[in-house]
């Protein structure tokens, strides 16, 4: 059984910074592509960023690009997000996304190439 479980949300003005976080549990997770994923009120789920197992490779949504940054600690079983220069359009509920396959830069922001998901962790960013 794999667990993922995110935290660090909150409300934060606008231009602020917030950090997440998501532990994985239950399997290895060094094999794992790890993504996040978000979605605002009334809107669909999106794709955001994501990291190859190894974290060499990493991706963004243009619409995050340059200012979040996603990093991953094999060690610690843990992914991360850095999100900068927050903006109010940046809210969301932030949802942290594994599978235990590589995905292909083609099929990176997929949300059904995703196995394993968390329950979500609230972003609130105020103007």
């Amino acid at each position: 059984q794999v667990q993922l479980v995110e935290s660090g949300g909150g409300l934060v003005q606008a231009g602020g910074s917030l950090r997440l976080s998501c532990v994985v549990s239950g399997r290895t997770f060094t094999s794992y592509t790890m993504g996040w994923f978000r979605q605002a009120p009334g809107k669909e789920r999106e794709f955001a960023a994501a990291i190859s197992w190894r974290g060499g490779r990493t991706y963004y949504a243009d619409s995050v690009k340059g200012r979040f940054t996603i990093s991953r600690d094999n060690a610690k079983n843990t992914m991360y997000l850095q999100m900068n220069s927050l903006k109010p359009e940046d809210t969301a509920l932030y949802y942290c996304a594994a599978d235990a396959t590589t995905i292909s830069d083609y099929y990176i922001g997929a949300m059904g190439k995703y196995d394993y998901w968390g329950q979500g962790t609230q972003v609130t960013v105020s103007s």
